[in-house]
């Protein structure tokens, strides 16, 4: 959920052009992660929750495609988006492990 409020606070200073466009598709896909996450864990079912934690790990890739963009046509600068891209690489390794883990306790 950290990752989502990062992406909101960073998206603010986004020009007001960009409200439909790059700022709801990056606030959108951050806020996927996480409501898949617990979404999934909410099943109380292993399979769905792996499937879930699938859906969320496309979501981080997809929000890793926005931040790219937005950074390379200088909405977001070289800073923040390091940071934010940090965050994403952390995140996915974390998702993969627990995906792994829940493997192969089924």
């Amino acid at each position: 959920m950290e990752l989502a409020v990062q992406c909101y606070r960073f998206t603010e200073g986004f020009p007001k052009s960009e409200a439909y466009g790059l700022t709801a598709q990056i606030r959108r896909a951050a806020a996927s992660i996480a409501a898949n996450i617990a979404e999934g864990h909410g099943r109380e079912n292993t399979g769905s929750f792996i499937q879930f934690l699938r859906i969320a790990q496309g979501s981080l890739k997809e929000l890793e495609t926005h931040l790219i963009i937005a950074e390379r046509v200088e909405l977001l600068a070289t800073q923040p988006f390091q940071s934010l891209s940090k965050q994403c690489d952390e995140i996915g390794r974390m998702i993969r492990a627990l995906i792994r883990s829940l493997q192969e306790k089924t």
